[in-house]
């Protein structure tokens, strides 16, 4: 007879919890797994996905603004906002039963319900019954933070985990925050037609993002119009009938629809019971972990956005299966969070991998940099439109290519594939060794051949 119920117990369906059900039930072991909300996570359910449609829904209105230029002419366009709700949702319904069937289709079993720990081995489920298991992965993910910084009103507020659900497109939002979400968030409603602005504690937005980026999306803001009030916080937030007026930290009064809050997210560790087996929550609820996912408790790992170590959907896959080879197939395997591509789905859009310039100076890389800023052809007919910027960090040592930084038209899809070079070492020698694909602004990446400036610590 069995000693538990399950070889792995996993808490939480979404995609880093999925994806170790997945490989371990393929193994022919016994899986289970819990999730209190819908299978896919955050990233399916509220986050990435949901958001890239609406960022797709969002960049019509500069494809439209450009087909005069190439000889299209519209007599009417209209948006509507129920048509992009009803198609949405039966996406984001179809991706759910893609995850559900493909956990049960290897074998493991799904309960529909919140699991929390009745000892180290022992899961508590909603409806009161106990399951048990020899290994336990807590893949719980993370929500939105809910916070105004001491000002009263965050009851009027909503985060990103509820934009998603809003049946009636507002005629203006105020947004507050300066990461990913924020400005994501910003461009979408502001190309939309809402009046939206953009609320930011630091003189700039991408807190961390090399500072030419950071720069280049600042002015692509302002020549959009979208306005953005850098340098303050809220003092009080309230409610007169439908509109929300909050008060910033300089006298000056908002009033808007919808305020959304986008501060950043929060490890989902309430309500898990980690007291009764001895995990000590650290900083913003995170589960501390080792270097290969296993916590305090010998028997309990965790990946994904709840060890809040880098918060990005194909990380927690990528320590999903790490995870599953260290512990079932006998193979010790660490995740490698180095050079993972990063896109910001502002319009134009960021791609970005590696160190930024400020990162390999204050790690001791003495740097030339390579940076180039040029009109995109998709604008030339129109004269006119966002500059797009490309920025190449080297070290002057060995010539490998430290940072790949990019702010314009599909530069996301770019920067995938320059993360593989980059992964691999590749040097500024082996990027000028490759032949141009002409025309394309991606040729520009192996034609900067004149060094910018150097730097060194």
């Amino acid at each position: 007879m069995a000693k538990y119920d399950f070889d792995l117990f996993v808490i939480g369906g979404g995609s880093g919890g999925v994806r170790a059900a997945r490989m371990t039930a393929g193994l022919g072991l016994k899986v289970g797994l819990a999730e209190a909300s819908r299978m896919g996570g955050t990233c399916v359910i509220r986050g990435c996905v949901p958001k890239k449609l609406y960022v797709y829904a969002s960049r019509f209105t500069e494809d439209f603004a450009l087909a005069p230029s190439f000889g299209w002419s519209f007599s009417k366009k209209h948006f509507d906002w129920a048509t992009l709700q009803a198609n949405k949702n039966a996406e984001i319904a179809r991706l759910e039963g893609l995850y559900t069937k493909g956990v049960e289709g290897a074998g493991a079993t799904i309960y529909h319900q919140h699991a929390s720990f009745e000892d180290a081995h022992t899961i508590r489920l909603a409806d009161g019954h106990t399951v048990t298991a020899d290994k336990v992965l807590i893949a719980t993910g993370s929500h939105s933070a809910r916070d105004l910084f001491g000002a009263g009103g965050v009851e009027h507020c909503c985060t990103s985990d509820e934009v998603f659900d809003w049946k009636q497109l507002p005629a203006s939002v105020m947004i507050a925050g300066g990461g990913y979400i924020a400005v994501e968030f910003a461009h979408i409603f502001h190309m939309l037609g809402v009046e939206t602005t953009l609320v930011v504690r630091r003189p700039k937005v991408l807190r961390g993002f090399d500072e030419d980026l950071r720069d280049a999306l600042m002015a692509s803001m302002e020549r959009r119009g979208l306005k953005v009030l850098p340098e303050r916080q809220f003092t009080a937030v309230e409610r007169e009938g439908n509109e929300i007026h909050a008060v910033l930290t300089t006298g000056e009064r908002i009033v808007a629809d919808r305020l959304l809050l986008a501060w950043g997210r929060i490890p989902n560790t309430k309500g898990l019971g980690l007291e009764r087996i001895g995990i000590v929550p650290g900083k913003n609820g995170r589960i501390e972990v080792d270097a290969y996912s296993r916590t305090a408790v010998d028997n309990i790992y965790a990946v994904g956005d709840v060890t809040d170590r880098l918060q990005l959907t194909p990380v927690a896959i990528h320590e999903a299966m790490c995870f599953v080879k260290t512990v079932f197939q006998d193979t010790p395997t660490r995740p490698d969070h180095a050079m993972v591509p990063t896109g910001v789905f502002t319009t134009p859009e960021i791609g970005t991998v590696g160190m930024s310039e400020e990162t390999a100076l204050s790690h001791g890389h003495a740097v030339d940099v390579y940076k180039s800023t040029f009109r995109p052809m998709r604008f030339a007919l129109a004269g006119e439109g966002d500059r797009m910027m490309m920025k190449l960090i080297v070290d002057q040592k060995t010539e490998r290519v430290l940072g790949c930084h990019l702010f314009g038209p599909d530069a996301s899809e770019m920067v995938q594939i320059v993360a593989v070079a980059m992964k691999m070492g590749a040097t500024k020698a082996q990027f000028d060794a490759t032949i141009a694909l002409h025309p394309s602004a991606a040729e520009e990446l192996v034609t900067m051949r004149t060094k910018s400036y150097s730097k060194t610590p």
